[in-house]
């Protein structure tokens, strides 16, 4: 089969070639997939890079999110059938931009019926995330004002329209003036272009004395240190991820005196620790996207060999929504 491998690491666009390779043996607790579409993730870039905390082997195909149809099922795997639709995670080193992957069983669930195969590949990690984040850790009430950094981004576009499927007042943080029609389109009732000056002048000019209930924040660095500076009392900030490449040193102190809290956020623990969790975000967000309450943002479909320029953009900042790999 032909396979995407990361054989050094750095950026994609430079340690990626495309090779023919046997496809995988299923394993027990997973299944083998054809590979229908791969949503481009962060996680990709990081491993390519070798800064993910998952450090597979070289070379490994990368591709941590797919829509798939079933080929086979391993020993021990219930639930699922010979030719159903899936979406959910991969088993890196047997990754997603490829013409077939393997994916735990637990990392999958049925394809929405609503969604085609780009948009739902991108159902998932994004939006499990967004959904956990705020309703299970954050408890996001309807009336709070919910604070969203990269708001133009994969996670950042599902946390907009989760926060108001569940009927906060969503407060976007962008980095471009493109970016922000993206977060309008999104659903944000207030765009905060942080390019455009002082970015926790304008968030207090917006959230007001009050502040914002929630922030969710994939983006640490000065991100996270302006969250501080606008959270409410009792406010929550929901630690997603790290873009910015600067992991922040909270001043607990600072959280102390203010009283807020600090909540991390690892959804794919969930899949291991806890999987009704999952199910039953996964469970919501489908009957959501079939009556339009969210709908996955895929800005650039592009076909199976643009792959690691794809990537390349992807982290460089250069992209919105998401960017989907057609490999079927």
């Amino acid at each position: 089969m032909q396979a995407w491998q990361v054989t050094s690491l750095g950026e994609p666009a430079d340690v990626m070639s495309l090779a023919d390779i046997p496809g995988p043996s299923v394993q027990p607790g997973h299944l083998r997939v054809r590979v229908l579409a791969a949503a481009l993730n962060f996680p990709d870039v990081l491993m390519a890079r070798g800064h993910y905390q998952v450090r597979p082997d070289l070379p490994f195909t990368p591709g941590v999110e797919v829509c798939a149809e079933v080929l086979d099922l391993g020993e021990g795997v219930s639930g699922f059938a010979v030719g159903d639709r899936v979406v959910g995670t991969t088993a890196v080193p047997h990754g997603g931009l490829a013409e077939q992957a393997l994916m735990p069983a637990s990392g999958a669930f049925p394809a929405p019926e609503s969604l085609a195969d780009a948009e739902a590949s991108a159902l998932t990690i994004g939006y499990q995330t967004a959904y956990v984040g705020l309703v299970r850790r954050a408890g996001l009430q309807a009336g709070e004002t919910l604070l969203v950094h990269a708001a133009a981004g994969g996670v950042g576009i599902a946390a907009v329209q989760v926060g108001k499927a569940l009927g906060a007042t969503v407060v976007a943080v962008v980095g471009s003036a493109a970016k922000a029609e993206v977060a309008r389109a999104a659903g944000a009732d207030v765009v905060v272009d942080r390019s455009a000056g002082d970015l926790v002048a304008a968030l207090k000019e917006v959230v007001g004395r009050s502040g914002a209930d929630v922030v969710f924040d994939p983006v640490g660095g000065a991100a996270y240190e302006a969250s501080t500076k606008v959270v409410a009392f009792e406010g929550r900030i929901v630690v997603v991820g790290f873009t910015s490449g600067t992991i922040p040193a909270p001043a607990l102190n600072h959280a102390l005196v203010k009283n807020y809290s600090i909540l991390g956020l690892h959804w794919g623990l969930y899949l291991q620790r806890d999987h009704a969790v999952a199910a039953a975000a996964h469970a919501q967000l489908t009957e959501w996207a079939a009556s339009g309450i969210v709908n996955p943002f895929v800005s650039q479909q592009v076909p199976f060999e643009d792959a690691p320029s794809a990537l390349t953009r992807l982290g460089a900042g250069e992209s919105t929504g998401r960017i989907v790999v057609l490999c079927s």
